[in-house]
């Protein structure tokens, strides 16, 4: 498929989910690259995106492909964005369910600053910049596997441009959490350390996890978290929506 065929066919998809006028106006944006501020049909506050990032990418994944639309069966009040990123799971997910409680994760401090500036607006949201690991401890952030913005990793370290490393538990315990209604993970391989260990506490108290599982970067990331699900939940429902997977934890029913 060439530029022009692929170009149009973005431009039909725009057309279909936000109208003629909105959707040609979002493409243009994008193409000339005018990210900074976008008004998007049906969000309260504008986004901004980086141009010549992979937050261009991030969008249409999120507005194009509509991989976080998904109908839960109850109103979520408490959601944690593991991985947040930019802030797009988590706009959607406040503009859809404006009385949920949101704590969004984000390790990379510049990824951690576009997330402020495009979610700050919004209230009852809370911003940890950590990277989500299994236990307490200091982690390195960098770009590893050169994917951009949105494919940076945690590993431990001590040096001292570390931040801290935080685990689903901790942030249960910070926050008085009895439960998490819908627990987003994107942490890029980082799921394999997550699940691994020392999610026997706080597994079994969280309704539904979306993930986006990272064995096409490094092995064992999908055995890991089958496995601990499978230790945690005695009924869980199981589905795919793009590269996301979802469990629902029947036991919490």
């Amino acid at each position: 498929m060439n530029k022009a065929n692929g170009g149009l066919r973005i431009l039909v998809r725009f057309i279909k989910y936000f109208g003629i006028f909105h959707g040609s106006r979002l493409f243009l944006k994008i193409k000339s690259g005018r990210v900074s501020k976008m008004r998007i049909p049906g969000i309260v506050h504008p986004i901004s995106l980086r141009k010549g990032t992979s937050d261009i990418a991030a969008f249409y994944q999120a507005f194009l492909n509509r991989e976080y639309e998904i109908a839960f069966k109850e109103t979520p009040k408490v959601i944690v964005d593991g991985g947040a990123n930019i802030g797009l799971f988590t706009i959607i997910m406040k503009n859809r369910y404006p009385g949920a409680k949101i704590i969004c994760i984000e390790p990379d401090p510049e990824n951690f600053s576009q997330l402020l500036k495009n979610v700050s607006a919004y209230s009852n949201i809370h911003f940890e910049n950590c990277g989500v690991w299994s236990k307490e401890t200091r982690l390195k952030v960098y770009d590893k596997y050169k994917l951009g913005k949105w494919g940076v990793v945690v590993e431990e370290s001590d040096s001292e441009e570390s931040i801290f490393g935080i685990s689903i538990n901790s942030v249960m315990k910070k926050y008085s959490l009895p439960c998490i209604d819908i627990l987003k993970l994107d942490i890029e391989t980082s799921e394999k350390q997550v699940f691994a260990e020392n999610f026997e506490e706080w597994l079994p108290k969280i309704r539904i996890v979306l993930i986006e599982l990272h064995d096409w970067i490094e092995k064992g990331c999908s055995k890991a978290f089958f496995t601990a699900i499978n230790r945690s939940f005695r009924d869980y429902f199981y589905s795919a929506k793009g590269e996301n997977v979802l469990i629902i934890n029947n036991d919490l029913e």
